[in-house]
């Protein structure tokens, strides 16, 4: 049983530096360019799983100690390692549907487009749910929905309604532009969507 654990711990410390090594470099191709991950194995009390525990480290920011994943990371930050993680890990994975919440927070320009490329390379072999508030992102996605909150018979309710293709266009050219749909902006959102249709082989 002990040669057993022994072989089991060096087999995982392996494959924890491969697999470190390919989330780091997901991260800095997701715009994280400061960002420290790493998986820390640490001997532990014999149980049937070996004697090992595992741990995933990270620091946003160059300089700073890594710290347990679990308890630094912000929303955003947590949704962009995660993503990296089902990047890495997606064949290996067995759950249907991820749901990503605030994976946009403080990024624009090339880090949106770089993680709605990544969502894409998960979404081959899982059912992604996203929320987000850059076009980018809702380009990319096969259906939209838009959630919007109204106030019937004095109370607050939330809708959730899914748009026609002629309204998806009108919604990603308010992502764009704000409150204001022009031409300009609904040329710019058609756009967008024609590239990423072609990034999804449509």
């Amino acid at each position: 049983m002990v040669e057993v654990c022994r072989i089991m711990t060096a087999i995982r410390k392996k494959k924890a530096e491969e697999i470190g090594a390919e989330i780091q470099k997901n991260l800095r191709e997701l715009e994280m360019a400061s960002a420290c991950f790493e998986i820390k194995i640490e001997k532990n009390q014999l149980g049937i799983d070996g004697w090992d525990d595992v741990e995933f480290m990270f620091n946003a920011n160059e300089g700073e100690e890594l710290m347990p994943l679990s308890k630094i990371a912000s929303g955003g930050e947590l949704s962009r390692v995660m993503l990296a993680l089902k990047v890495v890990l997606g064949n290996a994975d067995s759950i249907g549907t991820f749901i990503f919440d605030e994976i946009d927070t403080g990024i624009s320009g090339r880090a949106a487009q770089k993680v709605a490329e990544k969502m894409l390379i998960v979404a081959k072999k899982h059912q992604i749910l996203c929320i987000t508030h850059l076009p980018q992102i809702a380009a990319m996605a096969d259906y939209n929905f838009v959630i919007e909150k109204i106030v019937e018979n004095d109370t607050a309710k939330t809708i959730i309604l899914e748009l026609s293709p002629d309204k998806v266009y009108n919604e990603i050219a308010r992502l764009i532009g704000g409150t204001a749909i022009t031409n300009v902006t609904v040329d710019a959102a058609k756009e967008m969507k024609i590239l990423a249709n072609k990034l999804k082989g449509e």
